[in-house]
């Protein structure tokens, strides 16, 4: 783990170093605030839509993902009660800071000629930043952003190399994937077959899905459908085990939990039709696999399973039909007109949000975690 602290924490030079020089070399290239245009409708020629339909398909809400590391490593951070809250919202907010600036700088250094004989709408850059320097005569610059766009990468794959293998080797845990993935190096103590695993499939993705931008939309939507199962779980289990010790206690949950499953539920509508559908499918790939372990297991917990993941089901059925009902500004049929396809989806995630945190059932593994847990110390 300190070997791979040191590695990324050399990664994060490129990552944060390159990208404020390149808010320095294009700004002092040239500023032209003109470009926003002088009105609403200069500012957003095609409306807002495609500003929702661009945080799930032009990679926005993927660029934060990252953040997960830190949860996932927390039992290696030192003063985890404290560092993992502060390491979550200094990424965000560092991340977040930098994009914003740097997609400020994009439109302000274009030069107006240029963008008045085109329009954004016919610019089309295979690498945005580079094909911009190259334009602007910051030839030196535009290497780096090439090389830069191998190395950044390149730390984060290695931090979800780590936290990945981590997710195999539990669902080895759970018997519901063969035990040899989560076998332990006893040398250095990590999953070993887990992270070859985890290359092979990372292989396998990437010569399925040949487009970079197809990959980094159907990765963002998995993980926010993934992103569904995180609020109701943990109203879960502030119901289940009221009194259970926590050395890392989130605030305002009872607001926050609800909040995240809408947006989490509006961001899955934003990917478009049929985007929604072939994830939702990609993932219902994995079901042959799960049944067969259940089957081996005699079927012990699978109807009270079934029962508390009925919802789950029943909410990516929903969310396919609307996406494929929904307005036309988001590939749908336009049954429901925008912006009032945003209301149905945030009613009806209200409402399966609601069915989902009712739906909990206690199994045999939260009696030992209630033991584990005595163990704890806040």
């Amino acid at each position: 783990m300190s070997l791979l602290a040191r590695f990324t924490s050399f990664i994060s030079i490129f990552k944060i170093g390159i990208p404020i020089l390149t808010i320095i070399m294009l700004t002092v290239s040239g500023f032209h605030p003109e470009n926003y245009g002088h009105s609403l409708h200069e500012f957003m020629p095609y409306g807002s839509a495609p500003i929702f339909s661009a945080t799930a398909t032009a990679g926005i809400i993927f660029s934060f993902n990252a953040f997960q590391t830190v949860i996932n490593m927390g039992s290696e951070i030192k003063d985890s009660k404290h560092n993992v809250m502060r390491g979550i919202m200094i990424a965000l907010l560092i991340s977040g800071a930098i994009y914003i600036v740097l997609q400020s700088v994009f439109i302000t250094s274009m030069e107006p000629g240029f963008l008045h004989h085109y329009g954004w709408n016919g610019i089309s850059f295979n690498s945005p930043f580079a094909d911009l320097a190259i334009l602007l005569g910051i030839h030196w610059l535009s290497v780096l952003l090439y090389m830069d766009a191998f190395v950044s990468p390149f730390g984060t794959g290695v931090s979800f190399a780590a936290s990945t293998a981590r997710a195999l080797y539990a669902m080895e845990s759970n018997q519901h994937i063969p035990s040899f993935i989560g076998k332990i190096n006893h040398k250095y103590g990590i999953p070993r077959v887990a992270l070859v695993v985890n290359a092979l499939l990372s292989m396998l993705m990437v010569s399925i899905f040949r487009s970079w931008a197809t990959l980094a939309t159907v990765i963002c939507t998995s993980t926010l459908i993934a992103y569904l199962t995180g609020p109701v779980t943990a109203i879960s289990f502030r119901k289940m085990a009221p009194n259970f010790k926590r050395p890392i206690r989130l605030k305002h949950l009872n607001f926050m939990a609800p909040l995240s499953f809408v947006l989490a539920s509006l961001a899955i509508y934003w990917a478009m039709w049929p985007t929604t559908v072939e994830v939702i499918l990609v993932i219902a790939i994995g079901l042959p696999l799960y049944f067969y372990y259940e089957y081996r297991a005699g079927f012990v917990n699978t109807r009270k399973a079934f029962w508390s993941s009925l919802w789950l089901i029943v909410y990516l059925a929903f969310l396919s039909i609307a996406s494929y009902g929904g307005s036309k500004e988001f590939n749908g049929m336009n049954w429901v007109h925008y912006p009032y396809d945003f209301i149905v989806i945030i009613v009806a995630s209200l409402i399966f949000y609601t069915w989902g945190i009712r739906s909990h059932h206690v199994f045999a593994d939260f009696y030992q975690a209630e033991k584990l847990n005595d163990s704890v110390t806040e």
